[in-house]
């Protein structure tokens, strides 16, 4: 695991050492292990790595024996080993013990053909001087982040937007349409960042930029659904074992110390359990607990561990911790980053580095196999059709006020319930299910002079006309399933992980996201990834038997921390203080009277406003910390 970056000016003046150094100095956490930086006229590349794999041979950049080309890779390649063996017998011949001189040999044999041909998580940027070109890439799934932006007649590049800071030429400047999204979910979705003119490499996508004339994109790789033969249910179950070990010994690749986090859920159960399968030693495995019961996941973490016979550990998180360290977890995005458990993330990730260099995690088994609730609704949509919705609207217009937190919350998620419901097609619902604040409680946060700078950009069948496909099945929880996972996974909780472990220099790997599983993935069966209300029915079959009697039982709970509770007590007096210290009241941005509503709401218990408080409070510190115009 590293942080890559790197400048292509295309003129004649050549690309400063000092520039290129200083990228890498930005991103020092990703790879405390060693830097390299490779420089050719007007372009040059940058890595700081994390040394996993060969660890005396790995250096990077690595360049061609005859010095054509030159790349660098941020991530891991789990099946390197079976790319290796099928280009020594093409005649090529290996210097080191290197994932990522794999992927340079790989690129001489086939060219472009080689990027789906990786499995695991990588951004890589491969420099061709013969033909004055660069290549970006990203992993199909988006396991791993790319930025870039254009410079002059050139391109800039980076593994964090904080590897962009040292480039001249960049101005920073926030984005209306961004914040606005911001505030819409609570992140700012692909292909946009914050800032004008800075982009993200959306998954699954190769970037060229020739010598001459516009870079182009395009996909190399999209998740399609198809029909599989069929098989018993039996069979099914065994397959997916398979599968899973299969795919979970590829991610067990290590020259250093490797663990795993666990939750006691269904997914990082899953994972674990497949790790002792496959391994003769005992897995080691991380858990963060709280104090509040209805939040504290470590009892069935605990479980499962000594079940599998796991060397485990855990950590409590207190409040006082949270206000403590937010701005240190603001600071690690770049952008501001509304999903709350960033913060348990940040501690788990540093938990975890005390013991191990590399964890595998069990994200991305919900948006592949069905675990959400929303999966449910969709069937059941899909099932009974709109009339009784329509039956119900005048039942929930009709709940009335009452001085209840509980019955307050009930009548707020009944109503967006019954509105989701009786939108048009499941991309828009997918999109309105995620939303942090609908656009008439965004607006009204807003100032009259902000309002004046947007248009209807985020507006749910502008968004679904402009990230999704108008179908990718018959079947709408599958189409769910492809929003989830192309949109949802890349832009929140991928982004979630990968800041907060590599703020720690923690490599997390994710094996429910190999791309040749998730293909395969896509062939079972719907009726095997959610069976009446049971979602990730056939993953649940297979691992039962792995696990400690009863541990899938228990209701989904997530990875969350208690908010409401917390903004009540002392991270609600440090969200006002972050708001009165921001700076952000002559920004002309967030309207003041509006932004105390929410304040006083969240205080003093009468509304949950504690996600958008959240929300502010890590735009506050965002606009704090951000690089000046």
């Amino acid at each position: 695991m590293c942080g890559i970056c790197g400048w292509y000016r295309r003129d004649a003046a050549p690309v400063e050492r000092a520039v290129l150094e200083s990228q890498c100095r930005a991103i020092v956490h990703r790879g405390p292990d060693d830097e390299g930086v490779h420089l050719d006229g007007d372009a040059g590349i940058g890595i700081r790595r994390l040394s996993i794999i060969d660890l005396a041979g790995g250096h990077q950049p690595m360049t061609s024996e005859d010095g054509v080309v030159s790349v660098v890779c941020n991530g891991e390649i789990v099946n390197f080993p079976a790319l290796r063996r099928q280009l020594e017998a093409l005649g090529h011949r290996f210097r080191t013990s290197s994932d990522v001189e794999v992927i340079l040999h790989g690129f001489r044999a086939w060219g472009d053909e080689v990027w789906p041909r990786l499995e695991g998580m990588f951004a890589v940027a491969l420099w061709d001087a013969r033909e004055r070109s660069l290549r970006l890439v990203r992993d199909p799934l988006g396991i791993k982040p790319l930025f870039y932006a254009s410079v002059g007649k050139g391109l800039a590049f980076g593994s964090e937007l904080k590897a962009l800071t040292p480039v001249p030429g960049l101005s920073f400047v926030p984005r209306p349409a961004s914040i606005d999204c911001y505030f819409a979910f609570g992140h700012v979705l692909a292909p946009s960042t914050i800032y004008e003119d800075i982009y993200k490499l959306e998954p699954g996508s190769l970037l060229r930029l020739p010598a001459t004339g516009p870079f182009t994109i395009q996909r190399y790789w999209r998740l399609s659904y198809r029909t599989a033969t069929p098989a018993s249910d039996a069979a099914w179950v065994e397959r997916f074992r398979e599968e899973l070990t299969s795919t979970v010994r590829r991610h067990l690749l290590s020259d250093v110390p490797l663990g795993a986090f666990l939750s006691g859920g269904v997914d990082s159960s899953a994972v674990v359990a497949a790790m002792k399968q496959v391994s003769d030693e005992p897995v080691r495995t991380f858990t963060i607990g709280f104090d509040d019961p209805r939040f504290d996941e470590s009892p069935y973490a605990r479980r499962v561990a000594e079940h599998l016979g796991c060397i485990h550990t855990e950590l409590k998180v207190q409040v006082e911790d949270v206000s403590r360290i937010a701005p240190l977890v603001a600071g690690a995005y770049d952008e501001p980053f509304a999903d709350s458990s960033a913060v348990p993330t940040w501690y788990l990730s540093k938990l975890a580095r005390e013991h191990v260099t590399v964890a595998l995690s069990g994200d991305g088994g919900d948006e592949i196999f069905a675990g959400y609730g929303r999966h449910r609704s969709e069937r059941l949509l899909a099932t009974y059709g709109r009339t009784p919705l329509r039956q119900l609207s005048g039942v929930v217009a009709g709940l009335p006020p009452l001085p209840s937190r509980r019955w307050t919350a009930f009548r707020e998620r009944a109503r967006k319930l019954q509105a989701d419901s009786l939108l048009p097609t499941t991309f828009q619902r997918f999109f309105s299910k995620d939303l942090l604040a609908p656009a008439s409680a965004r607006f009204d946060l807003y100032t009259p002079e902000f309002r004046a700078k947007l248009g209807s950009e985020n507006d749910l069948e502008q968004l679904e006309a402009a990230l999704l496909p108008a179908r990718v099945s018959e079947d709408p929880v599958e189409n769910l399933l492809y929003a989830d996972a192309m949109v949802r996974l890349p832009d929140d909780m991928l982004t979630k992980v990968d800041r907060a472990s590599m703020a720690h220099s923690l490599e997390v790997r994710v094996p429910f996201l190999s791309h040749i599983f998730v293909d395969w993935a896509a062939t079972v069966p719907i009726d095997l990834k959610l069976r009446g209300k049971t979602g990730k029915w056939l993953v649940r079959q297979a691992v039962e038997p792995w696990l400690p009697p009863g541990a899938l039982d228990r209701r989904k709970q997530g990875f969350s921390i208690p908010l409401s509770q917390w903004i009540r007590g002392d991270l609600g007096a440090y969200a006002t203080s972050v708001w009165a210290e921001s700076g952000l009241k002559a920004a002309n941005i967030l309207d003041e009277r509006a932004v105390a509503t929410v304040l006083g709401q969240s205080r003093n218990g009468r509304l949950d406003r504690s996600r958008m408080l959240y929300a502010l409070t890590m735009f506050a510190l965002w606009w704090m910390q951000r690089p000046r115009p």
